[in-house]
């Protein structure tokens, strides 16, 4: 499945860049508080991941980037989470998720599923290398996999939705 989708990057010197991030730390302080409405929710669906993805993949690395590094810090700041223990490792992931999906849609400049797919698996792939030598802990590392699996789902078909008809 491949879209005709219009993709973007946008620069640092560009007003819109720092519109769309406001709005996408926004949707990042409101996202996940419905998915924490469901036991584990957070964990399972990993709104912030969905967001920083289909962000960085539409607009490119640079509006991502700056979503990714501010979502967490907003986020603590106004709800308490994520705890400040997690927000370095959180941060790193999202960035990582970011720089992926924005340099693949700068590079293919175009959306299909086998790509989003190859980003989402990539970046998660990475942040559990960076995840691991950080904490040594490979249940925690796993997670995304195991039990994050439809959050997973949930970036790929969100991101392809988003490229395809927003």
């Amino acid at each position: 499945m491949e879209t005709n989708a219009r993709l973007y990057t946008l620069r640092y010197d560009e007003a819109r860049t720092y519109l769309w991030t406001t709005i996408f730390v926004a949707c990042n302080l409101l996202l996940p508080q419905l998915f924490h409405l469901i036991p584990q929710g957070g964990i399972i669906f990993a709104p912030l991941s969905l967001v920083i993805l289909a962000s960085s993949y539409k607009l490119g690395w640079r509006v991502g980037l700056l979503a990714a590094i501010l979502s967490p810090i907003v986020n603590h700041i106004v709800t308490g989470m994520p705890a400040l223990a997690v927000m370095p490792l959180m941060t790193t992931k999202l960035a990582l998720l970011a720089l992926i999906a924005g340099f693949t849609a700068q590079h293919f400049r175009k959306a299909t599923l086998p790509l989003i797919i190859a980003v989402v698996l990539a970046a998660h792939f990475i942040g559990g290398l960076a995840e691991l030598s950080l904490t040594g802990n490979i249940i925690a590392t796993t997670t995304d996999f195991t039990l994050g699996w439809p959050g997973l789902l949930l970036q790929i078909l969100g991101t392809y939705f988003v490229c395809k008809y927003l």
